[in-house]
């Protein structure tokens, strides 16, 4: 028995799971392409500032992702559940990109790898966003990794409407070696994002987003939309062209998503698959089979989690990713770069932990169950 801060300020009593949901590592599901975004894990021991460039522990980074890949998942590397833009800037992620395309290549795993303009630092006119992108494309091309074009606060601070979108996301696909996917990262996600493709209305937006994607379908494996809006990511995969896939980015609604229906369905590129790793791996393979409703019971009981770690502010949900990595034992501390483990509530934290005990996604449930005595007792008193 636990005891973890209850409603009004008191502490409540649970009872942790006995027994851990037991998946053993799988071959890559076959009906859907399913990408985890992954957290980096910090360097504890650092003496760094929050300001100060990201410390990473670089072999307990990449022992995550061999965990992903392990499982059949892709990995979506140095997007925002990695911290791009909270805590890890453009040189720790290009050292992220370089290091993770290399084990990628080494084990055979799956890797689609972030592409922004983050080594801008003040305003910046269209020339010089478009420049950014281009630097960081060519890093990512040279790995040999599939780009996702990112969603860039420069962009959305220098253009003047959607002809600003559609001229440089245009250049951008032209000269791209191979298909890039491209990302809609909605306000809830990054303020500095709103109005992107050139308007506040996303009706409008979404005219322009699908307008680059039918100009260069060649050029587009993808899109992600990170919009946790299920009506408008349906409308928009209905109006694809042939072979541009959707990959939902939808932390609240991905079951029914990724289900689809009978005029198409979603692939995957979620932060929440970090923490479900193999949980959401066995959930799509048993979709593989053409048993839907096996998925949706896999899968269903995710969603409370996942709202939890993603309710607003939404772009504070990596510290709840980190945290149950720690819970986990996929790392030895809950420090994250840039001090952002201090951006959820000692209850949030404790909610988290028991909505991830009841699904069975600790390994070693009193692992989980000590490691969150510790960090009760440290930061409530509750002992």
């Amino acid at each position: 028995m636990i005891r973890l801060p209850g409603p009004g300020g008191g502490t409540r009593e649970y009872e942790p799971r006995a027994a851990p949901l037991a998946l053993a590592p799988a071959g890559p599901p076959a009906s859907r392409t399913v990408f985890a975004a992954a957290h980096v894990v910090a360097d504890p021991f650092a003496d760094t500032a929050p300001d100060a460039p990201a410390a990473v522990d670089w072999d307990a980074t990449l022992a995550f992702r061999r965990h992903l890949w392990s499982h059949g998942l892709g990995v979506a590397e140095a997007m925002d559940t990695a911290q791009r833009g909270m805590g890890l800037d453009w040189a720790g992620a290009a050292e992220l990109i370089r290091r993770s395309a290399a084990e990628a290549k080494a084990v055979g795993g799956r890797i689609a790898c972030g592409v922004g303009t983050d080594q801008l630092t003040g305003p910046a006119d269209l020339p010089t966003v478009r420049e950014a992108y281009e630097e960081q494309l060519a890093l990512v091309e040279e790995t040999g990794s599939r780009a996702v074009l990112m969603a860039s606060r420069a962009l959305a601070a220098a253009a003047q409407g959607p002809d600003d979108y559609l001229d440089l996301y245009g250049h951008l696909l032209r000269q791209s070696a191979e298909p890039v996917v491209l990302h809609w990262l909605g306000p809830m996600f990054d303020p500095a994002l709103d109005g992107y493709w050139g308007s506040t209305g996303l009706d409008a937006a979404t005219e322009t987003f699908l307008e680059v994607v039918a100009a260069h379908p060649d050029k587009v494996d993808g899109i992600k939309v990170s919009l946790l809006d299920a009506r408008r990511e349906v409308e928009l995969r209905r109006r694809l062209p042939e072979g541009v896939r959707c990959y939902t980015g939808d932390d609240f609604h991905y079951p029914e998503l990724i289900a689809g229906d009978d005029r198409g369905f979603s692939h995957a590129l979620l932060g929440v698959f970090d923490p479900l790793g193999p949980l959401a791996a066995h959930a799509v393979r048993t979709l593989d089979t053409g048993d839907t409703e096996g998925f949706r019971a896999l899968l269903d009981p995710t969603v409370e989690l996942s709202r939890h770690l993603f309710e607003a502010p939404t772009r504070f949900y990596k510290t709840g990713v980190v945290l149950l990595a720690w819970l986990a034992g996929h790392q030895e501390h809950f420090t994250m770069v840039g001090g952002l483990q201090s951006a959820r509530s000692l209850p949030h934290l404790a909610r988290a932990y028991e909505l991830a005990d009841r699904l069975g996604l600790f390994p070693d449930p009193d692992l989980a169950e000590d490691r969150m005595r510790s960090l009760l007792a440290v930061h409530g008193g509750i002992r």
